[in-house]
């Protein structure tokens, strides 16, 4: 099950008229949250997306199923896009049996070399011409705030932003390097 601020996270990104990935993105970062803090794992990056997406369209994002995937992928998505509307309890001992599961995995699917090995490898997959227009996009729809804040973050004043930023990033337990156990 989702957690509320996400869900809230995902409606606030509907009302702006962001696309119904940029909604399930919020998904996807939750379950990456998730297996840093170290609640469960992952076999692959793959498929900490994939769980993300799943809990998106039972949420009620209007994601599509995707457009190259295997028969069984489709019928799984369309699966939990129906699942939205439906008020039915989740079985039990079926989400304690994926739990279970989900705990053996190893964890290194959320680290930032995973990450950045995934989004490469989809990035390969799309034309350059899609790549470019995506990018410009970006640029485009940059909010001014946003791109201040990332020149000041870059060019290091704003009082030390750099370290302080990464004072605060590294106070998060999410991030703190696992203490060896004897």
């Amino acid at each position: 099950m989702p957690e509320q601020e996400t869900i809230e996270r995902a409606r606030e990104d509907e009302r702006e008229g962001k696309s119904p990935s940029t909604q399930a993105g919020e998904f996807v970062r939750e379950e990456m949250e998730h297996i840093r803090e170290r609640k469960h794992g992952a076999r692959s990056t793959k498929q900490a997306i994939a769980i993300g997406l799943s809990k998106a369209r039972r949420a009620g994002v209007k994601l599509p199923p995707p457009k190259r995937g295997s028969a069984r992928t489709k019928k799984q998505a369309a699966r939990d896009s129906r699942k939205a509307g439906s008020r039915r309890k989740p079985s039990r001992t079926r989400s304690r049996a994926v739990r279970k599961a989900l705990k053996r995995e190893p964890r290194a699917a959320a680290s930032h070399r995973a990450l950045s090995r995934q989004a490469r490898s989809a990035a390969r997959r799309r034309p350059k011409a899609s790549r470019s227009r995506a990018a410009k996009k970006a640029a485009r729809t940059r909010s001014k705030t946003e791109e201040g804040s990332a020149k000041k973050y870059s060019q290091g004043c704003h009082g030390g932003a750099k370290k302080a930023h990464r004072r605060a990033f590294a106070k998060t337990s999410a991030h703190r390097p696992r203490q060896r156990r004897r």
